[in-house]
């Protein structure tokens, strides 16, 4: 985990998480441009989640599985002047709430019976204006979540616990 110099003095910190998420919802892509199969539970596998078009069955990938922030949702809808925004309009896997999704880097995450770490940041794309009108790139600028790969097998469902598994 490359750490700035601005983070290096608050690096004692990086394990402190108040409380565990929850997994609120789960969509898999079985093809580019399908609409979003919406589950209430899955299987991550090494690679990525059972029929989701991104699972290449690639061990090395970054982008296996994508979580999203539940609270980025409701900021990005606030800045479109919406009460809401529907997960699968995002084209994430699974919706999370009640711990930082940004502070999972360098970071193993447990989720269900699935190990998963933190790859990357999940930035925005065209899509997003097409998906959320107006705007809708802007809006999710900075709120895209985070790109995972699968460590250990197993079942999430909506519901679990989202935890970081402390080394």
């Amino acid at each position: 985990m490359n750490i700035s110099p601005e983070e290096k003095p608050f690096i004692e910190f990086f394990d402190n998480f108040v409380q565990s998420g929850e997994v609120k919802w789960i969509g898999i892509h079985p093809q580019s441009k399908a609409p979003v199969q919406v589950l209430e539970e899955t299987f991550a596998q090494i690679g990525g989640l059972m029929n989701d078009r991104y699972n290449k069955g690639n061990p090395e990938s970054k982008r296996q599985v994508t979580l999203i922030q539940y609270e980025h949702l409701q900021a990005a809808a606030s800045f479109l002047g919406k009460n809401e925004i529907d997960p699968s309009l995002v084209r994430r896997n699974i919706l999370i709430k009640g711990i930082n999704l940004n502070a999972f880097q360098g970071k193993q995450i447990a989720i269900g019976d699935a190990i998963l770490e933190m790859t990357g940041f999940c930035h925005p794309c065209n899509r997003m204006e097409e998906n959320l009108g107006k705007g809708g790139y802007n809006a999710m600028r900075g709120h895209g979540g985070i790109t995972c790969r699968v460590l250990k097998e197993g079942k999430i469902k909506v519901g679990d616990r989202v935890t970081v598994v402390q080394s």
